[in-house]
């Protein structure tokens, strides 16, 4: 086969604190002494090589620039944070202490940390493997400072004019005349021995343009000035080219000659697409092969992001997953999938990154989601194969993650804490004090990890999922088309190439087994497919592999159907093959 798999490739969204963290205290709000911390040299040549046995081509290592924290490293030449404007013991990886830094938290030889780094990028490349940090564009922790930014670079705001609200040449924009504020209800984990001194006040990074935030904004963050006026209806001023943005670039730049591959850019639907249409060339004029993923919840922005902006891929959050879910949870419909494609992101599914977990998301298998990692298998076989585009896995979710207690900051949620030291028990069963191997698994973690491995594998060796068009066959199967054919849990699709054909079928609901056809139109089979006679194929399945080695009933594929049964959750893919 000899198509080129450009767009479909496969994340692991690797949370770098918690990854390689051994220690099972996980005392609520415990320190990095008491509840430990994955370090870059955890993330070994043992682990790589699993991870690439596992399937996956790219590393997204989460929370590797500095950020602001409440372990102190002042001994180390790093300011001290202060605990009024910091989110949990560890703080939050998306409040960027120093653009030009590491995590101290994650290295051993805290004086060597960047080299560590550098250590990890090296070994990620020598085992064929891609790294994505994040790039956080919007807001900066409210105490930002570089100590390490290379020489001739000018820190924010340190040119900027504070006593207006707005000027295009500031790095922040400000509240002259009143102090910053700490939000009412804010109950900092460590003592505070004296007040957070702010004056004037900078705006707060989600877009908040006053003295004192709220408890639910993202208060410990400043929001970064792009040349956009936000309290004169958003007016632009980009010429001359705004401060932020070379900053930016040069940013961008550093990292991206460390050897990053890539940037999985923070809300970046928050900062204007005129920038990312600017910066993006920019940074690929050194690295033409870096690609930049957009978090970006905006359908109506999405066509922007890509021809205006540039960007290679986004997030599809807002709707395929949450149409999934929906579904996963047992009150959406099949009938979502067809308008996704249909009316949202069809003709550019290509740039779509699919998922079903990340850093922001509950768990599947958390009380909040499904309460079962096994029911949000079809949609994950969906996720992964209904176009060309790139794939996501969170950590742990291939054993069925599920967090239950409060870490800290976060809360009791179903979410895996990015604010706090924690110990991730199901994932380290598989850490295995470094072994990375499944030896202290249960067997339906086994089975679980098998069917994620199997996924990626599939997905990645057959080119009509990675470079194929896409035909779906719902209008021909629905409202009684079809025998049986339920549109809100059973959807079907073709996958093809001129050298391969594949047909996927899925039951989403629960308990229910359903009996069907899913017919395939002639003029589809002649004109779309380029096949002859009907009579002259079978259907072979190939996924999951333990079904491929069973025939199902042989049924003429014929404009009546192809009869099939479809147990509960279950995702099948069938090549079409020459009898």
């Amino acid at each position: 086969m000899s198509a080129v798999n450009k767009d479909k490739f496969i994340i692991y969204q690797l949370f770098t604190r918690l990854f390689g963290n051994r220690e099972t205290t996980n005392k609520l709000y415990g320190t990095i002494e008491e509840n430990g911390c994955g370090k870059f040299n955890d993330i070994d040549d043992t682990a790589l090589a699993a991870l690439k046995a596992f399937g996956v081509t790219h590393l997204w290592y989460t929370g590797v620039l500095e950020h602001a924290t409440l372990t102190d490293y002042s001994q180390f030449g790093i300011n001290a944070d202060h605990p009024l404007i910091v989110k949990g013991i560890a703080g939050s990886p998306y409040a960027v202490k120093d653009y030009y830094d590491v995590g101290p938290d994650l290295a051993v030889d805290v004086p060597n940390r960047m080299q560590e780094f550098e250590n990890l990028v090296a070994r990620t490349h020598a085992h064929d493997l891609k790294v994505i940090i994040d790039f956080i564009p919007n807001h900066v922790a409210r105490q930002y400072h570089s100590d390490v930014r290379p020489e001739g670079i000018r820190d924010f705001g340190e040119d900027d004019d504070n006593t207006v609200t707005f000027n295009p040449a500031n790095n922040f924009y400000y509240i002259p005349n009143h102090d910053f504020i700490v939000p009412e209800g804010h109950k900092p984990p460590l003592p505070v021995t004296s007040p957070y001194h702010e004056r004037p006040a900078k705006a707060t990074g989600n877009d908040v343009f006053q003295a004192q935030p709220s408890q639910f904004d993202w208060y410990e963050t400043v929001k970064l000035n792009y040349g956009v006026d936000y309290l004169d209806g958003r007016s632009r001023h980009f010429a001359p080219l705004p401060s932020t943005w070379l900053k930016m670039r040069d940013i961008l730049i550093y990292w991206t000659r460390k050897g990053v591959d890539g940037f999985r850019c923070d809300m970046a639907e928050m900062v204007p697409v005129e920038f990312w249409g600017w910066v993006i060339p920019e940074v690929k004029k050194e690295n033409p092969t870096v690609i930049f993923i957009a978090e970006i919840y905006n359908p109506f922005e999405y066509r922007n992001y890509i021809n205006i902006g540039k960007f290679d891929y986004l997030y599809d959050k807002v709707g395929l997953y949450n149409s999934l879910r929906r579904i996963i949870e047992g009150h959406g419909s099949a009938e979502d999938i067809t308008r996704i494609w249909q009316q949202e992101s069809g003709d550019f599914s290509e740039h779509m990154l699919r998922f079903l977990e990340n850093h922001d998301e509950q768990r599947i298998a958390s009380r909040y989601f499904a309460g079962n990692p096994w029911t949000a298998l079809p949609a994950m076989v969906l996720s992964a194969t209904l176009h060309t585009g790139p794939l996501m896995v969170y950590f742990g979710q291939e054993l069925g993650v599920d967090p239950t207690q409060q870490e800290g900051f976060q809360g009791e949620d179903g979410r895996t804490t990015i604010f706090d030291y924690w110990g991730v028990p199901e994932f380290q069963k598989w850490v295995n004090g470094g072994n990375f191997n499944e030896e202290l698994l249960t067997t339906e973690q086994r089975t679980l990890r098998k069917f994620y491995s199997d996924l990626n594998a599939f997905v990645l060796k057959n080119e009509a999922v990675y470079a194929g068009a896409f035909y779906d066959l719902q209008y021909v199967n629905v409202d009684g088309q079809s025998f049986n054919y339920d549109k809100t849990i059973i959807y079907s699709y073709l996958r093809h190439t001129p050298d391969q054909k594949l047909l996927f079928v899925y039951n989403f609901h629960e308990s229910r087994t359903v009996e069907t056809f899913i017919k395939v139109p002639q003029d589809v089979w002649t004109d779309v497919l380029k096949l002859g006679n009907t009579g002259s194929y079978k259907l072979k399945p190939v996924f999951p592999p333990e079904v491929a080695q069973v025939q199902l009933p042989t049924a003429d594929i014929t404009s009546t159907g192809v009869h099939i049964e479809l147990p509960p959750i279950s995702a099948f893919a069938f090549e079409i093959v020459p009898k």
